[in-house]
């Protein structure tokens, strides 16, 4: 399981005073809200960062880091990813994973073929994709609703997906 979870990226500045415009990549982007520290995502590893304030703007989120006030403060963060240690990540309900948590586990059926890896999430509007690079034909994807009559079983701890494969979904 990843220590660190993305939840944006820095896609421009915002004024002269410090701020940035992120980018959410996570599902509750009033999340933001509740930050202080995140980490930016740099060449030579992750710095530390200390939110002073957010606010929203169509669908980006405004954010000012503490200490950072000037324009040419936050230009060498510009196109980096922010994160959350785990220990600050939202709380999920039950049967819900992080993306990074799932990408790499190995998709099996219920009777016991080994489908692929699972190698993408899509999102959609009514229901997440899982995009499987196939284990029998390499460079083909197979694509699997996340629903409960497909998805039977998530072990993140023994590494696999168990999913049941209804007619046309091969």
């Amino acid at each position: 399981m990843l220590d660190y979870l993305k939840i944006g990226g820095i896609i421009s500045t915002h004024g002269l005073r410090g701020e940035v415009k992120v980018f959410p990549t996570t599902e509750d982007v009033r999340r933001y809200d509740d930050l202080d520290t995140v980490y930016i995502e740099m060449p030579l590893g992750r710095i530390e960062a200390h939110v002073e304030r957010v606010r929203y703007f169509k669908n980006l989120v405004i954010v000012k880091f503490r200490g950072l006030d000037r324009i040419e403060d936050v230009e060498p963060y510009l196109k980096h990813d922010l994160y959350v240690s785990r220990e600050d990540a939202i709380e999920l309900e039950e049967g819900e994973y992080f993306v990074g948590d799932v990408i790499g586990l190995k998709v099996i059926t219920d009777d016991g073929r080994v489908l692929g890896v699972l190698d993408d999430v899509m999102e959609t509007g009514a229901n997440d994709v899982y995009v499987i690079a196939s284990a029998q034909e390499p460079g083909k994807e197979i694509l699997l609703p996340v629903i409960r009559d497909v998805i039977l079983e998530t072990d993140l701890e023994e590494g696999y997906i168990k999913v049941h494969m209804l007619p046309g979904l091969e």
